[in-house]
């Protein structure tokens, strides 16, 4: 009975704080959206100023049919069509306004639908609003009248276009050299007016039916199955569409070919070039297994008949969700066992999961302005991940969200020009502008965060709400907030605010909280306090946002409940009288399911640093692996010591999860590149030798049946870690593994070629690097030829760098000149030998190599001198590059830029200011764990117990 009175009372104070939140003042940051919603916001004006971009809404399209003739089969770039579009009149208007881009000779008339003996009208055609591609249309003493229906018909003429967007035309050449042309779409966000004169702005929507009229030696896709009665040799009509938003329309003419299967009733295709049918089946799989993951977890089956994906030979978006045929860059359709990585079997399922997410976010439920684009990518992004694990559930696909799109937001959000996810846009620039940060791996990871926070069973009955109630219909993110709310009160799930109130603290403000913790190890409470975190500690800022926190500790580990135990509700601090013994740690965001950082005092962060040595199975990977990458950004911001990260880490030794280890590598390497020069460097190397060697022996370098599915994406890591910092027995491995190859060609696996390559030539003889010298100048692949070039760079051996280096301005090999331009690249980013010898290079052949690439826009030796400086970080280098700089300018400047010198200064500059403000600590650590192994991680540990049982014997006397 205690124990509910106290549950209650908390209850009651939550929701008093939350009533209180509710009535403060909206930050200035939110002024600008559109919305519906409870706060005081800037409406849009419909007022067809020269500002305003939107189109009127005195008339909506209720349905459109598109005929469209193309000869692309012979490469032919002009087309012709005609759009029929039956609209409905909602306000009394004398024009009817369109958008149109890149099109013209329009012809336009009109007929009056409520009416049968009714005649065409010509209409005038304005096109002359190029700037906000309005096309338009009236009649002389013709007025629309409102609730009348009407039939325009538009005929138009257009060129398929090469940059990729719109109506496009794009090739491929086969094996035998010949080229095959198609035409094909790229409609998002404001192209479908390129194919056909229509309302292009997402919440206007209507039904399609497409023909295309083509060559009979071609075949034409869209997004709804062919409709046979209608179609013919050379003529191919599709069924009528749902009503669905302009940008999701897609077609593409060309002689692609096709694999199919189906899966619950749903048939599914993928489709590219000729050729290249063997190579699709796991585009195929996964999309059948993916489709019905979504379907099973939304609760929604796929709404149209059929579902198909095609790869496009050029292609600028990585993906896109077009309603029943989504589109991709060819390269992510095609996969084999025997020449493909692990990574891109991942990257292949992934982006599948993405774009499937959108036939329910976006597609079948649209957004009603890019303003609320995060609701349809932030979705997609998550579910991208969730469908895989679902689909997929030993591939561990939560570790790989972690390293990617959780530790990117993280990043880019904590930056000066970080924007709300919910931020009202207007020009096709503008909306262009937000595909970023904001609108994908943001947003992904707030709603992950609410979908633990309000356990999946509710956030899994919000979604199924939301899609089933909106299907076929517009929404912002009040209706999805509604139908998060409808799920939570069904469920009976408590929450100490609304839905709105809670969400939108996260939708409207750029940026998310750093929790302080601070504990009062006698009590055993702690203390929560927020603000936004940015990289610069001393800047200020009172932002607060509805903060869901859990936590575990020593005695308390069990991190499958994520459930948010606890808010900060719109305020600065929050205690939590949790009772936590003082010998406990306190880890808060289980499983780091939460969009927030955390900053802890000194003496709980030396009792993790000591618990992930002793148990670090008390610790969830996914929470060990941001502890690794938060520990670090707080090390870089001042906001921690060298000491309390390289605490952190030292526990690696245990580590056999690839997240922590992922950021490990991304972190090491840049202590590895300042540290390199230095006479001291050894205690560096012989730490994260320590630490790799080994997981490195377990893992080793070759791929076994039957193991963890991220054990490969971990064997990329270690190999890169231990062969940079020079594990002896990763250099024997990744060399023996190299020679193997070369001398009795036993495969390398795919997923570690790069590695064992790089690995393989950094101590290699003469004999195995030449092999790889000769080999480059042979192949006929790009993709090889780029494997070879990164990989000799790798070498440090003076004399094997010398000669690689040198062939860059060897004229009578096959290097191309972009090529050439690569090779110090790949030489002077590896170490103090590459550095030291393309400095020697330049020193003698500047010149030379400055006219290397005489057709490029650019200038290579000035590039090359600038790359170089990045990584100068000795007196000596830095005294030698100087010098060459002087000369290339008093000798040669036309080959370099007007501000190199101080392009250089400001780069070696910045390398000394990291050694002189982070050598001494790192250093000094790296000496006393050296001298006194593991218990150096305890001093201050020590230090704190001891104080902390003086204080208790001063109470106690």
């Amino acid at each position: 009975m205690a124990k509910w009175l106290l549950n209650s009372c908390l209850l009651l104070l939550l929701g008093a704080v939350s009533l209180q939140a509710g009535l403060i003042i909206p930050h200035s940051d939110v002024e600008q959206i559109e919305t519906k919603g409870y706060k005081v916001i800037t409406p849009r004006v419909d007022d067809n100023s020269p500002d305003n971009y939107r189109l009127p809404n005195n008339s909506i399209p209720v349905s459109y049919n598109v005929e469209l003739w193309t000869n692309v089969h012979e490469g032919d770039r002009n087309f012709n069509g005609t759009v029929k579009i039956d609209i409905q009149i909602v306000e009394a208007s004398v024009n009817i306004t369109l958008h149109a881009r890149q099109t013209s000779n329009f012809v336009a008339t009109i007929i009056d639908r409520d009416n049968a003996t009714a005649t065409e009208i010509n209409l005038q055609v304005d096109d002359s609003d190029t700037t906000r591609e309005f096309l338009v249309l009236s009649a002389d003493g013709l007025t629309f009248e409102p609730d009348t229906n009407w039939t325009l018909t538009i005929k138009y003429t257009g060129l398929l276009r090469s940059d990729m967007g719109g109506f496009y035309w794009s090739s491929y050449t086969d094996e035998n050299n010949t080229v095959h042309y198609l035409a094909t779409t790229q409609f998002e966000s404001t192209n479908a007016r390129h194919a056909f004169p229509c309302y292009d702005e997402p919440s206007k929507r209507a039904t399609f039916a497409i023909t295309i009229k083509h060559d009979p030696s071609y075949t034409a896709i869209s997004n709804m199955p062919v409709n046979e009665t209608t179609s013919s040799s050379g003529i191919t009509a599709f069924q009528t569409t749902p009503i669905m938003s302009t940008y999701l329309v897609a077609f593409i003419v060309s002689d692609f070919e096709s694999t199919g299967g189906e899966l619950n009733g749903l048939p599914q295709r993928v489709f590219s070039r000729k050729g290249k049918q063997d190579q699709q089946e796991w585009a195929l799989w996964s999309g059948l297994v993916v489709e019905s993951s979504l379907a099973s977890y939304f609760g929604v089956p796929f709404a149209l008949p059929k579902l198909d994906q095609a790869g496009i030979p050029d292609f600028s978006a990585g993906a896109m969700e077009n309603w029943g045929l989504a589109t991709y860059r060819e390269q992510y359709m095609w996969w084999t066992k025997e020449e493909s990585t692990i990574n891109l079997k991942t990257n292949i399922a992934n982006i599948i999961g993405h774009e499937y997410t959108h036939m329910w976010f976006g597609d079948l439920v649209s957004v009603k302005w890019w303003t609320y684009l995060w609701q349809k990518e932030g979705f997609a992004t998550l579910f991208s991940y969730e469908s895989n694990d679902i689909a997929f559930p030993e591939w561990d696909t939560y570790q790989i969200f972690h390293v990617a799109d959780y530790h990117s937001a993280l990043m880019n959000d904590a930056g000066g020009n970080a924007v709300p996810m919910t931020h009202y846009v207007q020009t096709p620039n503008e909306i262009s502008n937000r595909y970023n940060t904001y609108s994908y791996a943001k947003p992904a990871s707030v709603l992950y965060s609410f979908k633990n926070a309000w356990t999946d069973k509710v956030f899994r009955l919000g979604v199924h709400k939301y899609l089933d109630q909106h299907k076929f219909t517009s929404c912002d993110e009040w209706d999805l907030f509604a139908s998060f709310q409808e799920a939570a009160d069904e469920l009976n799930f408590a929450l100490p605010a609304s839905v709105a109130d809670i969400f939108s603290s996260w939708s409207h403000q750029a940026g998310y909280p750093l929790l302080t913790v601070e504990r009062n190890y006698d009590s055993g409470s702690f203390t929560v306090k927020q603000q936004r975190y940015v990289e610069d500690k001393d800047a200020t800022n009172d932002k607060t946002w509805y903060v869901p926190i859990n936590y575990a500790t020593a005695s308390q580990s069990d991190y499958r409940d994520t459930s948010a135990s606890h808010y900060l509700l719109n305020t600065s601090q929050l205690t939590i009288n949790a009772q936590i013994d003082s010998n406990d740690f306190l880890l808060l965001n289980k499983q780091s399911a939460y969009y927030q950082r955390v900053l802890y005092d000194q003496q709980n962060y030396d009792l993790i640093a000591q618990a992930l040595l002793e148990t670090p199975y008390k610790f969830h990977p996914r929470n060990r692996a941001q502890l690794i990458a938060e520990t670090y950004r707080f090390v870089a911001t001042g906001r921690l010591s060298q000491s309390t990260f390289l605490q952190i880490v030292a526990y690696l030794k245990n580590e056999d999860q690839y997240a922590p280890w992922s950021f490990a590598n991304s972190i090491f390497p840049t202590y590895d590149q300042y540290l390199r020069g230095d006479d001291q460097y050894e205690h560096f190397r012989l730490y994260v030798v320590e630490l790799v060697e080994d997981i490195f022996d377990k893992i080793g370098v070759h791929e076994s049946t039957g193991e963890h599915y991220l054990n490969k994406y971990l064997r990329v890591v270690l190999i890169n870690l231990a062969c940079q910092v020079g594990t002896p027995a990763c250099y024997e491995q990744t060399h023996q593994k190299l020679k193997e190859f070369q001398q009795q060609g036993i495969a390398i696996e795919p997923t570690i070629r790069t590695q064992v390559y790089c690995g393989g030539l950094r101590q290699a003889e003469d004999s195995t690097f030449n092999q790889v010298l000769s080999d480059l100048f042979a192949s006929t692949v790009s993709t090889d030829r780029s494997l070879f070039i990164s990989s000799l760079g790798c070498s440090q051996t003076a004399e094997q760098i010398e000669r690689f280096i040198s062939s860059s301005i060897d004229t009578s090999n096959s290097l191309t000149n972009a090529e050439r331009t690569t090779l110090l690249n790949a030489a002077y980013s590896r170490g103090e030998v590459g550095i030291t010898e393309s400095l020697k290079f330049l020193e003698s052949n500047w010149e030379a190599y400055a006219n290397v690439y005489p057709e490029s826009t650019g200038k290579p030796l000035d590039a090359a001198l600038r790359g170089i400086a990045t990584y100068v970080v000795s007196e000596t280098q830095k005294t030698r590059l100087e010098t060459l700089v002087e000369n290339v300018k008093a000798n040669g400047a036309a080959y370099v830029n007007d501000d190199l010198s101080t392009e250089i200064t400001s780069r070696i500059d910045a390398n000394f200011a990291w050694l002189n403000e982070h050598r001494d600590s790192v250093i000094n650590w790296l000496v006393s764990y050296r001298t006194n192994g593991s218990s150096a991680l305890t001093t201050s540990l020590t230090t704190f117990m001891a104080a902390a049982l003086t204080l208790l014997l001063c109470k106690v006397f």
